[in-house]
């Protein structure tokens, strides 16, 4: 069976509902035989490589609320993250364009560690705070996961995966795709948004017994 997830990096229910995802997979009986990969989907694709003000800020201004209103929603964020085992530092948090962090996943599923990267990525930017823009610190996480670090240099400074990154997006677009996260399993059932666990469980279960009657009925 193949996962497909739909999500940014900066995306605070992405990390979320990856996290529900998983759990719900380590349960699955035939974990062992689903392959998961993850697309590419910019909230913002002309974001700044660098916003200058916060989380709060950008939150604040992109919805027209107060910033303390902003500083509210995004601390039950943080709550909700907590109870799945996440530790959100919104405080710390730079948003930045995400491109490269997307091209660097991409890189990474080229040599298997897509998952490890996109992970460690997530952590970088909500929990550490780190300014995932920047080809230094990329090239730093990127080494954390195992990859080259003159071969990912060379592609952060480059425009390799450009066009996957764009790819995805418009895949997404053709299906219908307008927030995230978004998982695709074996191309026929979606769930939208980070729901809960045992929304996962019930879409592993569908989507493999569908699939183990196609397989029969072809047979």
């Amino acid at each position: 069976m193949i996962v497909e997830i739909w999500s940014d990096i900066a995306c605070p229910w992405c990390y979320i509902g990856r996290r529900r995802f998983e759990n719900a997979l380590a349960s699955f009986e035939h974990r062992d035989q689903v392959k998961v990969i993850w697309r590419s989907f910019e909230l913002d694709p002309n974001a700044p490589r660098d916003y200058a003000g916060s989380v709060n800020d950008l939150l604040a201004e992109r919805y027209g609320m107060t910033r303390e209103r902003a500083e509210r929603v995004n601390q039950q964020v943080t709550e909700l993250a907590a109870v799945e085992g996440l530790e959100y530092h919104m405080n710390r948090a730079h948003p930045v364009n995400s491109l490269d962090a997307h091209r660097l996943i991409h890189l990474a599923a080229q040599h298997n560690l897509q998952s490890e990267m996109k992970e460690r990525l997530q952590k970088a930017y909500f929990t550490e705070g780190a300014v995932v823009s920047d080809v230094e610190t990329l090239v730093r996480l990127a080494v954390e996961v195992g990859l080259n670090a003159d071969e990912t240099h060379q592609m952060l400074t480059g425009d390799s995966y450009h066009d996957a990154v764009r790819a995805d997006q418009h895949r997404a677009q053709q299906i219908g795709i307008h927030g995230v996260p978004f998982f695709l399993l074996d191309g026929k059932y979606a769930v939208s948004g980070a729901q809960p666990t045992e929304i996962f469980t019930t879409a592993l279960q569908r989507a493999w017994a569908d699939a183990i009657l196609e397989n029969s009925s072809e047979n």
